[in-house]
């Protein structure tokens, strides 16, 4: 069964950097997000499923219908929260020691599963504006506890919509050091809120996040997996010291491997869940990237399935290495 895709229509924008503010394609700038749904719809047809959006910047109230109406029959999978797109929010939005500022983070995380929850869409939040820059600077205690707090709310207010939210960490960027920065830190929001009898919370692994960490792809999905938190997972790849989100097979191109056979292990994609394609391609046409990056995923993915997994299993078992190249290598191709 080939695994339903989905799409950050971020992908295609202007790809602004902190050098070049106007973006490394201008040309895109003025594109309203009809437009923006429309062009990637016809570029990309059935290669794409769904879509994800940005709550309110890319998706809100007002436009909702226009886009419902532009994707032409493809579904929206996913809703993520914005609050790091929005500089009210510079020095944390759930985290933020100003009570006045903090309220209003959480309206609008909770506006933003409202919108999901409408939409019949997952809920993403990415707390990329929830850390500090500086040592010294934050309220360690009292920032995770409102952090946990706001979390929690987003979670019971999915809950009413009988929608999942999923939770993506990052270590830096915007904030230099976001709080829920790895795995860890992730499974410990999360079992916060187990115990308070708030179960519908899962990960989205952002591959390109991971490797910044030095965390094994393949490892941290089978160990979601077996615990029933492999929630989402957003498609990519780089050079691993910044969050490039280069094409999909671009770098990392065995540890993507050993993941899509721990997918297919998982049974990932049974239950309806989808490759979610988490894209910047600075300076390539952005159509063009997906497409590559679908395709290239595809072609990961055939080798995994035809790797002899019993045998490999057996030599697992052993912790044998040799052996273990020797499967994987025979699956792409080598005598």
């Amino acid at each position: 069964m080939t695994l339903k895709t989905s799409l950050g229509i971020w992908a295609l924008g202007p790809m602004i950097t902190r050098f070049v503010p106007i973006g490394y394609q201008p040309q895109w700038t003025s594109e309203n997000i009809v437009d923006k749904v429309k062009r990637a719809v016809a570029g990309l047809g059935d290669l794409i499923d769904d879509y994800e959006f940005h709550y309110p910047q890319e998706i809100n109230e007002q436009n909702a219908a226009a886009i419902k109406e532009a994707l032409g029959g493809h579904g929206i999978y996913c809703v993520a929260t914005g609050l790091h797109l929005d500089p009210l929010f510079g020095r944390g939005g759930l985290c933020s020691p100003d009570a006045s500022v903090r309220a209003e983070a959480v309206r609008r995380t909770l506006a933003a599963a409202d919108m999901a929850g409408s939409l019949h869409a997952n809920f993403i939040i990415w707390p990329g504006i929830e850390g500090y820059n500086y040592p010294f600077q934050t309220p360690y205690r009292e920032s995770w506890a409102w952090l946990v707090e706001g979390i929690g709310a987003a979670a019971k207010r999915c809950k009413e919509h009988r929608i999942t939210l999923f939770l993506e960490h990052k270590n830096s960027e915007p904030a230099m050091k976001i709080l829920m920065r790895n795995i860890g830190m992730t499974l410990h929001v999360i079992h916060k809120l187990r115990a308070q009898g708030i179960d519908n919370v899962k990960v989205n692994m952002d591959w390109q996040h991971l490797l910044m960490n030095g965390e094994n792809l393949a490892e941290y999905a089978a160990m979601l997996a077996g615990e029933g938190l492999l929630g989402h997972q957003h498609a990519n790849s780089g050079w691993g010291t910044f969050d490039d989100d280069n094409m999909v097979g671009a770098t990392a191109f065995m540890e993507t491997l050993e993941l899509a056979l721990e997918l297919r292990r998982a049974g990932y994609g049974d239950h309806g869940e989808r490759l979610g394609f988490d894209l910047y391609p600075y300076t390539e046409d952005a159509i063009a990237a997906v497409r590559r990056s679908v395709l290239q995923w595809r072609f990961i993915d055939s080798v995994a399935a035809r790797i002899d997994d019993v045998a490999l299993r057996e030599a697992q078992s052993r912790k044998d290495a040799v052996r273990a190249y020797e499967i994987v290598y025979r699956a792409l191709g080598a005598e």
